[in-house]
Formats: structure tokens, C-alpha cells, sequence
């Protein structure tokens, strides 16, 4: 089915391009290393080839395309070293920043990051009623919203770059139900950190929670080999099936 861009909002008709394909790519529908051809996109999005163009040229400087002469634009691929880098990086840089934030934090901000922890529950709980793509944009809010707080721009910089990667997007689906409660309960703990002024405790919480979520992707990067069905078994002992019956 073809994708259709969103009713003209502010913005050139790139700027549609990228946050369509954005959206696409952060979303599974355009997997890591599938060729992104401009006709095809051309034809999809109901555009012309120059914002296709330009389009892939912004998503190649963010991280989220690779480009190569004589071989064309695809979805990046993300090896399991680059895996680790990004949530290193996070975990440097976004426990300091959640400290920082701690000191600074109104009531009203202790209000917004409340109402955001909570909204990350009842939407990521396994069940019938989760949500994970609702799940994916409220996280991503409570950890702005700490982010905002904290007032420092360049920790801030630095961490936007860790977090304009697909793999920041979309790791909630790498989660079993076990680390997806535990990883909701964190934020509730931070906002309770928060609330008692307590910076190392809330820097202390970020950090696990960062921790687990690299855990995971790195086990969803790179996972246990299977051991392959034995075969050819001998056949059993008959003494061995006559006790089995007994």
C-alpha cells in the first residue's frame, strides 16, 4: 500500500519527505538495509523526485540512512558494537543530566514527568489494551521532559545524537513482558527520586534504566545461537520404554 504524506502542514515539501520516511523507517516498514530508490519513493509518497533527494540527504546526516556511490541510498544497518556505543553514550551523558534536572525541577515540572510516568504504564503494561507505538512517543516525552529540565544544552546536543537512531525507536518491541514492567517501574522511581530531591537516587534509577534497555537490544542484536534438533538418535533401550509405561 502506498504511504501518503500527511495534508500539507508548515514546512517545504522535504521537510513532509523526511518526516514521512522518518516515520517509516523508525516504524519497521522500510527495514534496515532495504534500498531506498528515489523513483520508487517518488511514486509512493506522490511527490517529485528532488524532495525524495534532498529528503534522503538530511535521514543519511541523522544516522538513519547510508549512502554509497554506485550503490544508492538504504535504511541503515546497525552492527552490535554501534549497539553498545549508543547506549554507552547514553549512559554517560543522560544519568548527569537527570542529576542536574533534580535541583531544578518545579512543581509543575514534578507534575508533567508524574503524569508522563504513569501514561508510560498504563500504556506499555502487557495486556490487552498496550499500546506500543503510543508507548514508544510518551517515553520518548519523559526523557525530553528531563532533558528540558536539566537546562544544559550541550549534554543535551550530545545526547540528541545517541537518540536519532531507529534502534532508540523501536526497542520497546525487543522487550518480553519481565523487562518492559521493569523498565516502565524505573520512570516511576525517577519521578519519585524527583520528588524527594534526591540526585544521586534519580541519577542512580537512569542509569539501571538505561543499562537493561542496552541489555536487551544487545541481546536483540545479537542473539544466543540455537542448538540445531539432535538426529539420527539410537533407539531406545527396551527396558528403558517398559519403565517409561510404569
Amino acid at each position: 500500500m502506498a504511504a501518503v504524506l500527511p495534508p500539507a502542514p508548515p514546512g517545504t515539501a522535504t521537510d513532509r519527505v523526511v518526516g514521512t520516511l522518518r516515520e517509516l523507517i523508525l516504524h519497521g516498514e522500510l527495514a534496515p538495509g532495504s534500498r531506498l530508490g528515489e523513483v520508487e519513493l517518488a511514486d509512493r509518497l506522490g511527490v517529485s523526485r528532488t524532495p525524495v533527494r534532498e529528503a534522503l540527504s538530511r535521514l543519511a546526516a541523522h544516522g538513519l540512512v547510508d549512502t554509497a556511490p554506485n550503490r544508492g541510498a538504504r535504511v541503515a544497518t546497525w552492527s552490535l558494537a554501534e549497539v553498545e556505543g549508543v547506549f554507552d553514550l547514553r549512559t554517560t551523558l543522560e544519568p548527569r543530566l537527570t542529576a542536574l534536572a533534580v535541583p531544578l525541577a518545579t512543581a509543575t515540572d514534578l507534575a508533567d514527568l508524574e503524569q508522563l510516568a504513569l501514561a508510560t504504564v498504563l500504556a506499555g503494561s502487557p495486556g490487552p489494551m498496550q499500546d506500543l507505538d503510543a508507548l514508544v512517543s510518551l517515553n520518548r516525552r519523559f526523557h525530553d521532559r528531563i532533558v528540558e529540565i536539566a537546562a544544559h544544552p550541550a549534554l543535551a546536543g550530545a545526547l540528541a545524537t545517541a537518540i536519532q537512531t531507529p534502534l532508540q525507536r523501536r526497542n520497546f518491541h525487543a522487550y518480553d513482558a519481565p523487562a518492559l514492567r521493569r523498565s516502565l517501574a524505573h520512570h516511576v522511581e525517577i519521578v519519585d527520586a524527583f520528588r524527594a530531591g534526591d540526585e544521586g537516587w534519580a541519577a542512580a534509577v537512569m542509569t539501571a534504566h538505561i543499562r537493561h534497555a542496552r541489555t536487551v537490544m544487545v541481546r536483540a542484536a545479537d542473539p544466543p545461537p540455537t542448538d540445531p534438533p539432535p538426529t539420527d538418535l539410537p533407539p531406545a533401550h527396551p527396558a528403558r520404554l517398559e519403565g517409561a509405561r510404569s
